[in-house]
């Protein structure tokens, strides 16, 4: 413990000869001396390796030397409970990464970004035998709400931007936009096709609308003599067995025409919007909900999918259905399991005469309110996710980006073209405090629906909005 001590108080020593003018040209005022301490970052992910962030980490190390940065990647069927519990125990992380929906779960726990942030940096000077030093203390502005709005796509601004009293504990409230979070990257819902079962079925063109795609279905569904299906058309219908199902009805209303909430964000899919109420007997979350649920129906022409079928993405690995729903995050999973597997990826199909809508899914990183350096903490987000630094990821990561203006970079990608293309038309809709509730209540509205009369199905609708409603939260809401 004294040999401890007694080492600690060396470096304390050395540290404040050096920067108290020993071989410089101007010594640091008091500020800019406890700007220079050594300080640590404690980050914690649930995707990527730290390889593809390392040199992001290397140049701002390179920059600020006296920061060490220590990057955790947990399991992410362990990463929420680790994350709660480590902020239970004033244990957590200074920086995270959430989901974009997870965003209204954990606002009372994030520290909004600074419009300012203060870092010290230490100019050298002279040769190597007679090198001065001069420092100084720098106020970097951070991304403003313009900028974002500017820079990301709405998507993004929708989700980061909160409002949220930052009010000192005591004082009067004061309610304003902040940011709390940055993305690195942008997915969106697409098609992946298996181009030698619609060879097969002489179905040359990918279908780019709802109508096309259901008319190739019939050609694709094989079963045996018992009625069994041995190829699918689609994996649509229900919901336990389809990847992001609820991605997918969700974007289903939405380019229907469907609101999903209020603007104070509370769910009103099941509502009938008032612009359609003079054109439309049923409401677009219903017309949705009965479209989806018909690839399910054995009494429809378009009937490809039941409850004895395998997960969708086993079941396209496996070149048992023709097209499959997923995210750039499925790719190499796919490729992995299915590498002789005749690929295509195309975009979500749209509904002809509406408006372009398509499906946001994403991480962004925030700050703990816990965290003894939340200055620093942003400071390194904002490099981080600078417009050269975030291609540095994507390009090692393989995936989309979340800059508007990388967008065009990548429209030729091979593999993330028609993930970027959708970028811009893309929309996400949940913001309350308990994401996985919405996902139970949208799982169930699928499966119940399943069964359901159609006489039914609006009831089944109602009873799923409610319980989407149950989980906002006032400190939610966007």
């Amino acid at each position: 413990m004294r040999h401890s001590l007694l080492s600690k108080l060396l470096i304390i020593s050395l540290l404040a000869a050096v920067l108290s003018g020993a071989g410089c040209t101007k010594g640091p005022d008091a500020a800019t001396v406890a700007a220079l301490q050594p300080k640590t970052l404690e980050i914690w992910a649930v995707i990527d390796d730290m390889d593809v962030y390392q040199p992001i980490i290397q140049a701002y190390s390179s920059a600020h030397p006296q920061i060490t940065i220590n990057y955790k990647r947990l399991r992410q069927e362990e990463y929420e409970s680790a994350l709660l519990n480590a902020f239970a125990e004033d244990r957590g992380p200074d920086i995270f990464l959430i989901h974009n929906t997870w965003i209204g779960k954990y606002l009372s726990k994030l520290s909004p970004m600074p419009a300012y942030t203060q870092m010290a940096y230490r100019f050298a000077q002279g040769s190597s035998t007679n090198r001065t030093y001069t420092y100084e203390l720098r106020n970097e502005k951070s991304v403003s709400l313009k900028d974002l709005k500017d820079q990301y796509p709405d998507a993004v601004a929708t989700d980061v931007i909160r409002r949220i009293n930052t009010a000192k504990e005591g004082a009067a409230p004061l309610i304003e936009d902040k940011i709390v979070g940055l993305p690195m990257s942008v997915d969106t819902l697409a098609m992946y096709v298996n181009k030698d079962l619609l060879n097969a079925a002489g179905i040359a063109t990918v279908p780019d609308t709802w109508d096309k795609f259901q008319a190739t279905i019939p050609r694709l569904v094989k079963v045996d003599s018992s009625g069994k299906i041995l190829q699918a058309g689609t994996a649509m219908g229900l919901a336990t067995n389809v990847e992001r199902a609820t991605d997918i009805i969700s974007v289903l209303m939405m380019q229907n025409g469907a609101e999903m909430t209020t603007t104070d964000g509370f769910p009103t899919f099941a509502l009938m919007p008032e612009s359609l109420s003079q054109t439309r007997e049923v409401t677009p979350g219903l017309q949705a909900l009965q479209f989806y649920l018909d690839f399910a129906n054995p009494d429809k022409s378009i009937y490809t999918w039941n409850a004895d079928m395998p997960n969708s993405l086993d079941a396209f690995t496996q070149g048992r259905v023709a097209y499959f729903f997923g995210y750039s995050y499925h790719l190499p999973n796919i490729k992995a399991r299915a590498p002789k597997l005749n690929l295509a990826i195309a975009k979500l199909p749209q509904i002809e005469g509406n408006p372009v809508k398509n499906f946001a899914n994403y991480w962004v990183w925030t700050v703990s309110k816990k965290s003894k350096v939340p200055d620093i903490a942003w400071n390194f987000l904002n490099f981080m996710t600078q417009k050269d630094n975030e291609k540095l990821y994507l390009d090692l990561a393989k995936r989309p980006p979340a800059h508007k203006s990388l967008i065009d970079t990548y429209l030729e990608d091979e593999q993330m073209g028609v993930f970027a293309s959708q970028i811009l038309t893309s929309q996400s809709w949940y913001k309350g405090a308990d994401p996985q509730a919405m996902e139970d209540a949208l799982t169930t509205m699928i499966e119940d629906g399943s069964k359901a009369k159609v006489e039914d199905l609006n009831r089944v609708m109602l009873i799923a909005q409610d319980k989407v409603g149950q989980s906002m939260s006032p400190a939610a809401n966007p």
